[in-house]
């Protein structure tokens, strides 16, 4: 939001300022939109990106259909339904906690209500 005012502003300088006001407010101006690129990739270097089966290591998962200790059932993480399989008892509605990806199933453990993963 910021940039784009300072960016408006510097457009309006280069028509509105005298000449050797011109330059120096466009410099600034760019320097300011540089730093503020900079500021948001080392912002963003901050956080490791997870994408695939592996970043759902750890996540909690509703069960939406349960399942016995021999069959497999389903539970829903991040909006998505996946199979499972795990430690008999659950019901619908329950919460796990996947402990590793089985090719496309979800092996399971029950929740231990605590948010360490």
């Amino acid at each position: 939001m910021i940039s784009v005012v300072i960016l408006a502003l510097a457009i309006a300088g280069l028509f509105v300022l005298p000449d050797p006001w011109r330059l120096i407010f466009l410099c600034v101006a760019l320097v300011v939109e540089v730093g503020e690129v900079f500021a948001w990739i080392r912002f963003l270097r901050r956080y490791r990106v997870t994408t695939g089966a592996e970043g759902l290591i750890g996540e909690r998962a509703e069960v939406d259909a349960p399942w016995s200790d021999r069959g497999g059932g389903r539970v829903r993480v991040r909006g998505e339904l996946w199979n499972a399989r795990g430690e008999g008892g659950q019901t619908r509605g329950g919460v796990v906690r996947v402990a590793r990806v089985d090719g496309l199933t979800l092996i399971v453990e029950p929740d231990r209500g605590d948010d360490g993963r």
